[in-house]
């Protein structure tokens, strides 16, 4: 019985180890997309979304692209979510992004109803968390997952433009 106990404790330890869907493995995806806006000039904020454990839309910031003030990251994906999803709720799902988001994106998840948002580095100036009752009530809310990473690049990018 102490054995079988113990195999069922290493399968179980293993699989969580092997398994890359979590927090860690999301953000690192959603670091892939800011590395695709550093490239293009864009303040590098990128974002995920997964639902069931899948990833469903993908999105980086296309302000200076578009010349469009409204494309962030989070604009981006949550349509990009919405239209896989073929609805405007993300309920289920959970957002990973780079940056906390801004008001105006936190608006947008507000009335998407998304269940969950993982951030990496918190944005002092422009950050949403300032706001109270600015996300739904129901969404969960996680910092600080990657935040070294996540502040490297952005970094990175605001000394390349002094």
């Amino acid at each position: 019985m102490k054995g079988l106990f113990l195999y069922f404790l290493i399968t179980i330890s293993l699989s969580i180890m092997l398994t890359p869907h979590n927090d860690e493995y999301f953000m690192k995806q959603a670091l892939l997309e800011a590395q695709k806006a550093f490239e293009a000039d864009e303040v590098p904020v990128g974002t995920v979304i997964v639902s069931e454990g899948k990833i469903i839309a993908r999105g980086h910031n296309l302000t200076e692209r578009l010349n469009d003030v409204t494309a962030h990251a989070e604009m981006q994906t949550i349509t990009a979510a919405a239209n896989f999803l073929g609805g405007k709720y993300l309920k289920g799902c959970t957002l990973y992004v780079t940056l906390e988001p801004c008001v105006m994106c936190a608006g947008a998840l507000f009335w998407s109803q998304i269940d969950q948002i993982v951030f990496g580095i918190k944005d002092e100036k422009r950050g949403a968390g300032r706001i109270e009752n600015i996300y739904h009530p129901k969404t969960k809310i996680i910092g600080g997952v990657l935040e070294k990473e996540c502040a490297e690049l952005l970094t990175r990018f605001f000394e390349k433009k002094r």
